[in-house]
């Protein structure tokens, strides 16, 4: 089991932890989209994202990659754009406990929740895309730039800059850099708790309004991209 779930006190949590860098796959992706089915089904209030110490998510299994005709290679891209824009739309507060390294795909997974929290230390928040030769996805722009100040999005998006924890804090990226995974866990747990004392249906109707039209958008570019 890469990803386990859990519900207490009516803030569900899903913890990656494969033991390494939690990359992304097919049954991976399947993982994630049967939590977040528990979450509505249980009827959870918010929801935390969080990884193990040292990572919350690599990204994309890179071994995997060019093992795949291009009809696999394809699927899985639009199985990874539908799910991180599905957790973008989550109609519950989200927030992730980034508790390490979040590269490309984990930094998307990251830029998809509503806050976030760091873990102080010599851990990387990039967007690397562009660095290894991949165009910048429309959706993938979407996402990030939901969440990432204007001011910097040349930067992560074009220029792939790396960010530290303590300046992802500093830019407005991040929501606060812990000083350790655990502690950033306590804080997006705080964090869940408050937001939880919203309206369910108010917020989940606003995040519709505010994401729903932008996500269809970058949706409808997937084939023509990958066909590009």
């Amino acid at each position: 089991m890469r990803i386990a779930y859990e519900l207490t006190d009516g803030i569900a949590r899903i913890r990656l932890d494969d033991g390494k860098a939690n990359a992304m796959s097919g049954p991976w992706f399947e993982e994630l989209g049967a939590s977040l089915d528990r979450a509505e089904a249980d009827g959870a209030k918010a929801l935390v994202v969080a990884g193990r110490a040292g990572f919350f998510s690599g990204g994309l299994d890179l071994k995997l990659l060019p093992s795949l005709p291009p009809d696999g290679l394809r699927a899985l891209s639009e199985t990874f754009a539908r799910t991180m824009l599905r957790v973008h739309g989550f109609p519950l507060p989200t927030v992730a406990a980034v508790t390490g390294h979040a590269i490309a795909g984990g930094a998307v997974l990251a830029f998809a929740c509503d806050l976030r929290v760091a873990t102080a230390g010599p851990f990387k928040l990039q967007l690397n895309e562009v660095a290894i030769g991949i165009p910048m996805p429309a959706w993938m722009a979407f996402i990030a730039e939901s969440a990432i100040p204007s001011r910097w999005r040349t930067e992560a998006l074009l220029h792939a800059r790396v960010f530290t924890p303590d300046e992802a804090a500093d830019h407005g990226i991040v929501d606060g850099a812990a000083a350790s995974p655990d502690e950033a866990e306590r804080l997006a747990l705080e964090a869940a708790r408050r937001l939880a004392l919203l309206p369910r249906a108010a917020y989940a109707e606003s995040k519709r309004r505010l994401r729903a039209e932008g996500a269809a958008r970058a949706l409808a570019k997937l084939r023509e991209e990958a066909g590009g």
